[in-house]
């Protein structure tokens, strides 16, 4: 199973991302969370786990997983522990993203 834990996340009361909230390709009536300006290329669910993990949060990667409006593509979630609001971690998480190597 494509599961990794850092710390105990209770998949009941976590903060669910999807790497679709971050890619620049999507438009905001299809998935897209963050503006155009924030969002990334293709971004991926391992990506979403590193940028949440950088910003010091407890999170499991499954990769199993697909968006409901693109069932048919299991491009991965990321579980967060419930911190912060979902906006404002996905505003944390999209700037992280465009921090990471090999972007901008």
């Amino acid at each position: 199973m494509a599961r990794e834990r850092r710390m105990a996340v209770d998949p009941e009361t976590a903060i669910v991302l999807w790497p679709s909230y971050f890619d620049s390709r999507i438009s905001r009536c299809c998935g897209r969370r963050v503006p155009k300006k924030d969002a990334v290329e293709a971004p991926s669910a391992r990506m979403v786990y590193d940028s949440v993990r950088t910003l010091g949060y407890d999170c499991i990667l499954e990769l199993e997983k697909a968006y409901p409006r693109y069932w048919f593509r299991r491009e991965g979630r990321v579980l967060v522990e419930p911190k912060l609001s979902k906006s404002e971690l996905i505003a944390k998480v999209a700037a992280g993203l465009r921090g990471l190597p090999g972007r901008e």
